[in-house]
């Protein structure tokens, strides 16, 4: 099966987000082809938690796993951090006081 290009990947997700009325933004743009992705959640309570794709090399299955998580200054940190060893990483933003991320949505694996 043949892997989704990044960028198509995001605008289903953006996408879907909006269509529950959750906010979200584009804060970091990788590259369109084969760029990784960071979606960091923000609750609006200074919280926040940054997942990242990860495969489990046995069964080559995609799961979505907390990067790091806490106060929000410090998940931005971790980004920034990551973003340093990976220009061309996707950073999403989605800000939902009820936390919902829909990673874990089928379809978003």
């Amino acid at each position: 099966m043949s892997r989704l290009a990044t960028g198509l990947w995001v605008s289903a997700y953006l996408a879907r987000l909006q269509a529950q009325g959750i906010s979200t933004y584009v804060v970091a743009k990788g590259d369109a082809t084969a760029g990784a992705v960071l979606v960091k959640l923000a609750t609006m309570d200074g919280q926040a938690k940054a997942f990242q794709r990860s495969v489990d090399l046995m069964t080559g299955a995609r799961t979505w796993m907390v990067l790091t998580e806490g106060d929000e200054s410090s998940v931005d940190e971790s980004i920034t951090r990551q973003r340093g060893f990976d220009p061309d990483l996707w950073v999403i933003e989605v800000e939902d006081a009820r936390g919902r991320h829909m990673l874990d949505e089928p379809g978003l694996d």
